[in-house]
This record gives structure tokens, sequence and C-alpha cells, in this order.
């Protein structure tokens, strides 16, 4: 297994286990409430419109030529990632705070504790609907993640099988806690995917464009590398600039 292969399954695996975990507080905090039924029949449909969606465009994804596909793929990859990148680094310089699982299940607990009882079809809507969109909206940054990963080096199996992986592994914990998984280090986790996205998606929009990297795919390592110490040094000068602003206050 070469670098680039190591480093989708990886990515797949992380992202998807990020979204995953968030989409398994909402699912606990309606079920605890509410009931199982209804929301698990939520997760269900869910899990079904998704399995579609990724049946319907992977196979039609292979009739595009690799390089145009790589350009589209990387840029939307490199847009993405930076997204992930931003927030991580402001989460790790204390500009925005930390994503924490415990207050979300308490979020959506009393949510769900609080909201009106209205069955439909033998469903409580609300469990229902709730599980619904929960599951389908962190599902479809899952599709887009693993799609995006297994197109572009026509590897789609590949990446598929770190977000299954993903998807076993969080269920499971899940499982076995009983809760939301807030020992996970999310943040942290988030970090990286950051750094992946971003990485993979400079490298496959450059190679799109017609860029020959020295070395192939090795280069990605060092893309990589140049993201993480950028990274790392933005966040000790934001640090750095977040403790001179509140000993400028304090002594104000």
């Amino acid at each position: 297994m070469n670098a680039n292969t190591f480093l989708i399954l990886v990515g797949a695996f992380l992202a998807s286990a990020v979204e995953m975990v968030e989409a398994l507080t909402i699912v606990l905090g309606v079920g605890v409430v509410r009931g199982w039924r209804s929301t698990l029949i939520g997760v269900a449909a869910a899990g079904i419109v998704l399995t579609v969606l990724v049946a319907a465009l992977g196979p039609a994804l292979r009739h595009i030529p690799i390089g145009a596909l790589r350009l589209v793929v990387g840029a939307l990859l490199l847009a993405f990632g930076l997204q992930w990148l931003r927030k991580a680094i402001l989460r790790s310089s204390g500009y925005k705070d930390l994503h924490d699982e415990d207050e979300a299940f308490r979020l959506e607990r009393d949510r769900a504790a609080t909201a009106g009882r209205r069955m439909k079809a033998g469903l409580d809507w609300y469990s229902f609907t709730v599980a619904f969109k929960g599951v389908l909206l962190e599902g479809l940054e899952v599709v887009f993640i693993v799609i995006a990963f297994g197109s572009a080096q026509r590897r789609l199996g590949l990446a598929a099988a770190g977000a299954a992986a993903a998807f076993a592994v969080v269920v499971v914990a899940g499982v076995l806690a009983q809760g939301p998984l807030s020992r996970v280090p999310e943040n942290t986790i988030k970090f990286v995917v950051g750094l992946l996205l971003t990485s993979f998606g400079c490298f496959w929009a450059a190679e799109g464009a017609g860029v020959e990297w020295p070395g192939d795919e090795l280069s990605l390592l060092g893309v990589l590398a140049f993201f993480a110490v950028l990274s790392l040094a933005l966040v000790r000068v934001l640090r750095r600039r977040r403790v001179i602003g509140i000993a400028a206050e304090a002594k104000a």
C-alpha cells in the first residue's frame, strides 16, 4: 500500500467517523427520550436515500475524463477542506469554542422532551424527522468525501471501505458507551481531516490542471507537511494574539 492509498483510506475513515459521531449524538438524543422505533425508522430511511445516491453517482463518474474529474473534485475538496481547517485552527487557538458532544446531546435531548407528540402513520413524526434529517445531512458529507476521495483515483471501493469501517466502529462504540462519544478527540480528528482534505484537494486540482508533481504521489506528503506546518504556525500566532488581547483587556 503506497502513501496515497493509505491516506485515502485514513482520510475517508476519519472524515466519516467525525460525521457519524455527530449523527449518533442526534439519534441518541431523540431515541432515549421519545423511543427507538420511529427514530430507527428515520435512520433507516436516510440510509436508503444515501445508498441510492452513492449507487447512482459512483458509476456515472467513471465516464468523466480523469483529468477533468481531478480538477473539479480537487477544487471542491480544497474549498471543503479549507473550511474544516479554518474552524480547527480557530478552535485550537481559542477563538472558537471546542465542539462538545455531551452538550450537543443534552440540547438534543431537551428539545425532544419539550416537543409535542404528533403521530402519523403509526410514527412519532418528530423522532422520525429529526433522525432522518440528522443522519441525511451528516451522511451527505460522508457521501461527498467518499465519492471525492474514491473517484479522483478510481478507488471508490477503497474510500467506501474506509467509511464502512468508520460506521462499524462508531456504532459499536455507541452501543458499548450507551451515550454520546464524548471521549473521542473529535476536534483533533477534525484538524487532521481538514489537513487531509486540503492537501488532497490542492494535489488533485493541480494535477487536473496539468501540473506534474516532482516524485509523483510522494509529493502529496510534502503538500500535507506544508499545510500542517502552516496551520500549526497560525495556531501559535493566534494564541499569542489572544493572550495579548486578554492581558490588554485585564489592564484596562
